[in-house]
């Protein structure tokens, strides 16, 4: 039976990576991609006038991130789980939801799905007349609003928040249908706080792949992106362990029929 179960594993392996490879790649075409063309005030690329093309602002960027999440949660969690994030597999990793080698995998994919993502931003800028409206493809960074220390911590904390959220509303007593809507949420609600602060990362190969393509000083600073969120997925794992539902709600034991 472990065999066949070993085997089952397997087959399945591929179709979580190509939907974290996927969903992965959607999130940071289509959400930093919304950071990219509405976070600023815009210049219509095809007028030589001065027209104003509407920005969403950061409001509209956060819901982007938030609404992209819950339809990925929908359309690919009964696949791979819905990862889309190094920090998420780490903290589901620390709870072993997840094997070391199985979450290394995932994480190749989710890097992978964002350096794709990355580069077709990259080509709406470079080659189709899309104003960058950050003026850095949607990468993050530090210095202007938070410091070096604070940026860290910021990260840290808020991926911590995320990954806990997370594991709370998927565990086996939460409500599941509304689990995506949560999800989504939550990643909106950290977004709205922490763009102004470091265009909120949160998520490794969100902020590697987008870094990879503007170079420079975004390049430079990515590697507290990278780490400040795996540290907070870890710790926001931990956290779980400490704070979740360990047996069923009481409701649930009264309604047990009783032994015969």
């Amino acid at each position: 039976m472990h065999t066949i179960f070993a085997v089952s594993q397997t087959l399945c392996m591929p179709k979580k990576l190509i939907a974290e490879f996927i969903g992965t790649f959607i999130l940071v075409f289509v959400a930093v991609g919304a950071a990219v063309t509405g976070i600023g005030v815009a210049r219509d690329a095809s007028d030589a006038s001065d027209f104003i093309v509407p920005a969403s602002g950061t409001v509209g960027v956060a819901l982007a991130f938030g609404l992209v999440l819950v339809f990925l949660v929908y359309a690919i969690g009964g696949i791979s789980g819905c990862h889309v994030n190094p920090a998420v597999t780490v903290g589901l990793w620390v709870n072993k939801k997840i094997a070391a080698g199985e979450a290394i995998a995932y994480m190749v994919a989710q890097v992978l799905g964002a350096i794709l993502g990355a580069f077709f931003l990259w080509l709406l800028v470079n080659a189709f007349g899309v104003v960058d409206t950050t003026g850095g493809l949607g990468t993050n960074a530090y210095g202007d609003n938070i410091s070096m220390g604070g940026a860290f911590f910021w990260e840290a904390v808020a991926t911590a928040i995320f990954v806990f959220i997370i594991l709370m509303v998927t565990d086996k007593y939460a409500n599941a249908a509304f689990a995506g809507i949560a999800i989504g949420v939550a990643l909106t609600t950290i977004h709205i706080m922490g763009i102004p602060l470091t265009g909120t990362s949160v998520n490794p190969a969100r902020s590697l792949g987008p870094a990879l393509f503007a170079g420079g000083e975004a390049l430079s600073q990515v590697w507290l992106f990278i780490l400040a969120p795996l540290v907070g997925g870890i710790i926001g794992g931990l956290v779980w362990m400490v704070a979740r539902q360990t047996e069923a709600p009481a409701e649930d034991l009264q309604e047990q029929p009783e032994a015969a």
